[in-house]
């Protein structure tokens, strides 16, 4: 299967069949011209899976690190995303936090052991202060050098507590921390991920992650940053975690009429439209993906409202 990206969009027709992703603020509309393929595969153990069309049983080829399963880190950072851009939707309840090493610290195990000790004492201090206990969010990602850091998204119930550099850093004990504020990013997901994979120029740019360090290309007819420190992942690696309490996005099916009712005032602020070719270069399917930002709504009438003043 091949993708061509569309300079014309396809859009659904009202009684069209969609699909919706409620993340916070961000709502994601998905429609597909024809019916997406059935699972041809079906994974019995983390070395065999089935094919379906032949009835054989195969082995599945690893990689080396997650740079070379560029599919799996898709995924993986598409659902980041989706967990922060659901949590995140108040900067105010949110601290977030990046946790480094004072050495050249390589080993991924030792990473989220230190991480698990360091809640259990980030804990025993919030209980102290008479603090709510938080959820969290932690991506991994190594250093050009190789050691390891963690981004930390802190998410708290009410209004996120005041907690200084010295005592964050007490708590952490491995070396630096530094706490950063989240206010006016309004698609916390993209902001917080750009570095870590391939993403569209138009994308890096939105997010606020775009600089000139980044190294630029041209894939399939569109400017691409390239995610430099994917090779660094070991292959099968978590790049995040996060704890039960944190919220999952919706997704439903309903038609573009009923979608139209969801979105409402929302803001489109990201579009695209592929076809898919099979081996022949005959298009099979053309898919149309949208994504709306109700914080945008929010931040450019909330100075009329301030002044009291309002559009004829």
């Amino acid at each position: 299967m091949n993708i061509n990206r569309k300079e014309e969009h396809e859009r659904p027709r009202p009684r069209d069949g969609v699909t919706v992703k409620e993340c916070g603020n961000l709502i994601e509309v998905r429609y597909s011209v024809n019916a997406p393929p059935e699972t041809v595969i079906q994974k019995l153990t983390a070395e065999l899976y089935l094919d379906k069309r032949t009835g054989e049983v195969k082995a599945f080829r690893h990689t080396e690190n997650r740079a070379e399963d560029k599919s799996s880190v898709a995924q993986s950072l598409c659902r980041l995303r989706d967990l922060i851009n659901t949590n995140v939707t108040d900067p105010d309840r949110v601290l977030w936090v990046t946790l480094t090493y004072r050495e050249n610290m390589r080993d991924p195990s030792r990473l989220y052991e230190d991480f698990r000790r360091y809640r259990q004492r980030l804990n025993y201090y919030l209980d102290k202060q008479r603090q709510p206990k938080c959820e969290y969010i932690a991506a991994a990602e190594p250093q050009g050098r190789g050691a390891w850091h963690l981004h930390l998204l802190l998410l708290f119930p009410d209004k996120a507590p005041f907690i200084p550099n010295t005592e964050m850093a007490r708590l952490w004990g491995q070396g630096f921390t530094k706490t950063k504020s989240l206010k006016g990013v309004d698609n916390p997901g993209l902001y917080l991920t750009a570095y870590l994979g391939d993403m569209e120029l138009t994308e890096a740019v939105t997010a606020g992650q775009f600089q000139a360090a980044h190294i630029q290309e041209k894939a399939a007819g569109k400017a691409v940053v390239k995610g430099a420190r994917l090779r660094l992942y070991p292959s099968g690696f978590n790049l995040y975690r996060c704890s039960r309490g944190v919220k999952r996005p919706q997704v439903k099916q309903m038609t573009e009429g009923e979608a139209r009712q969801v979105i409402r005032d929302a803001p489109l602020v990201y579009e695209k439209t592929i076809a898919v070719l099979n081996s022949e270069g005959e298009t099979v399917n053309i898919i149309n993906y949208r994504q709306y930002n109700r914080a945008r709504v929010e931040e450019e009438t909330a100075p009329a409202v301030a002044s009291g003043k309002t559009e004829a």
